[in-house]
């Protein structure tokens, strides 16, 4: 697996949230930017983006924001960072996301991250990239969403390989390691649809 250097944070960018996931949003940036590699993340300075963001760079870390114009409009974008894109929509923002990362770590966030953390496996599902994902289930906040994933093997819509296409830890100190023990995806394209 190659070197991962640059490392895609999914959020929230809501600040009406437990403390306990404002710690974790703390604690990842600090992380990463104490690691030397590169944050990127969306371009926000609200909610949980906001604190990894301030968080990587007050540990001395580089920080790309990518932020769709729609949304920089209304004045929420982070003006400290290393680089800030401005692009034309959220199809670009998230490719750019993809193409400037080595891996991508989830944390709690709402239906934009949720959207995210779908795109991102379902792309690894497809072999469109080889990627660690590790979701941090912070205080058991993505249990529904293994459950579902759960129910979807269950009832035949997906394969049990594909709980291999990320990992999830409990702890955000277990996020970096869990990102360099990531096996590779067992999931051959041919067999997808049988």
């Amino acid at each position: 697996m190659k070197d991962l250097n640059s490392i895609c944070v999914y959020c929230g960018s809501s600040s009406r949230v437990s403390d306990t996931y404002k710690d974790a949003a703390h604690l990842l940036g600090t992380l990463i930017g104490q690691s030397g590699r590169q944050l990127v993340y969306g371009g926000g300075r609200v909610g949980l983006m906001g604190i990894v963001a301030d968080a990587a760079i007050a540990a001395g870390g580089p920080v790309v924001g990518i932020i769709p114009e729609h949304i920089q409009v209304l004045e929420v974008e982070h003006t400290g960072l290393t680089e800030l894109l401005v692009v034309d929509s959220m199809h670009t923002r998230k490719r750019m996301m993809v193409d400037r990362s080595d891996a991508f770590v989830v944390l709690p966030g709402g239906l934009g991250t949720l959207d995210e953390t779908f795109e991102i496996l379902t792309w690894k599902q497809l072999r469109l990239h080889d990627k660690p994902v590790v979701v941090a289930n912070i205080d058991g906040y993505w249990d529904p969403f293994e459950a579902l994933l759960d129910h979807m093997i269950a009832q035949g819509f997906a394969q049990p390989a594909h709980r291999k296409l990320f990992s999830v830890v409990t702890r955000v100190e277990d996020v970096l390691p869990a990102l360099s023990l990531q096996p590779e995806p067992v999931i051959k394209p041919e067999t997808k649809w049988l």
